[in-house]
């Protein structure tokens, strides 16, 4: 199994990083109820070798970030490649409505900037394609920061074949960020494209446990490695695809130690398989 994985420029990441998405409050709105404990959780695993960290505006919004932030800021000599998204607006906790226009683009990539502290972004991606808006004129105004050096890649989020490759006519994309576990692989054919095309596949809800968790099948691997459920869905990820970077996110300092044991899982082929009959059930 790939344990890691290099973007077109040679930069190179371990596979399983983090994501941010949990740290902020109910609904990922508002400020955490413990904002040191969602620090803690951060540099735990950069700590731990994770050094691929995927974040959002929206998150928060931007609570996630800043504290991001205040983790980076207490490891500075940390190599961490940090993954963002724009192009969502937020009107309270669950509400979540894309806004493609390329002076909000513009705004929340420099609002990104701030408040994660950083001169440039590793990794831009849209949250979402506005159907309102031209593709060109969203895909556009990040092509433009690309070239003012404030942002070093582009990709996208929840897209379909079609539309990656409309977007590829625009500018180079690096990365997809579709929906996608064990059991729900609705976006198969998008993945087989990333890896067609060494595109970075960052899958998000990537355990989706929870109806697992009584099957047998499950239970007896899981025993088998001394690990839980969630640890033996993110092995599976891992061995599904070299282009697959799961990015589990928890505000759980233990959690997050228990879902970096899956890096050292090597399923075989038939337990791979026996998993995979899962998603009929």
């Amino acid at each position: 199994m790939e344990k890691t994985f290099s973007f077109d420029d040679g930069v190179t990441v371990n596979r399983l990083g983090y994501g941010t998405m949990q740290l902020p409050g109910k609904g990922v709105w508002g400020p955490s109820l413990e904002p040191q404990n969602a620090v803690k959780v951060i540099t735990t695993v950069l700590d731990h070798g994770v050094d691929f960290i995927d974040t959002a505006d929206a998150y928060g919004p931007l609570f996630a970030n800043l504290y991001l932030k205040k983790a980076l800021q207490q490891r500075p000599d940390t190599k961490v490649m940090i993954a963002t998204k724009v192009g969502f607006t937020r009107q309270g906790p669950n509400k979540w409505i894309p806004n493609g226009r390329p002076e909000y683009l513009r705004q929340q990539v420099e609002l990104n900037l701030f408040s994660l502290g950083l001169d440039h972004i590793d990794l831009l991606q849209l949250h979402r394609i506005d159907p309102t808006v031209p593709l060109e004129e969203q895909l556009g105004v990040l092509r433009d920061m690309q070239k003012e050096g404030k942002i070093k890649h582009i990709g996208l989020s929840q897209v379909k074949v079609e539309q990656i490759k409309e977007a590829q006519k625009i500018v180079p994309i690096v990365s997809v960020q579709n929906r996608y576990n064990l059991i729900d692989r609705t976006d198969e054919d998008v993945l087989n494209y990333a890896e067609q095309n060494h595109l970075a596949f960052i899958p998000w809800f990537p355990l989706a446990t929870g109806k697992l968790a009584n099957d047998k099948r499950l239970q007896q691997i899981a025993a088998k490695y001394k690990v839980g459920p969630a640890q033996i869905a993110l092995a599976w990820l891992l061995k599904r695809s070299k282009v697959i970077l799961p990015i589990p996110g928890t505000k759980s300092v233990a959690h997050a130690l228990e879902n970096l044991k899956a890096r050292d899982i090597e399923l075989s082929d038939q337990e791979f398989d026996d998993l995979s009959e899962l998603k009929a059930e």
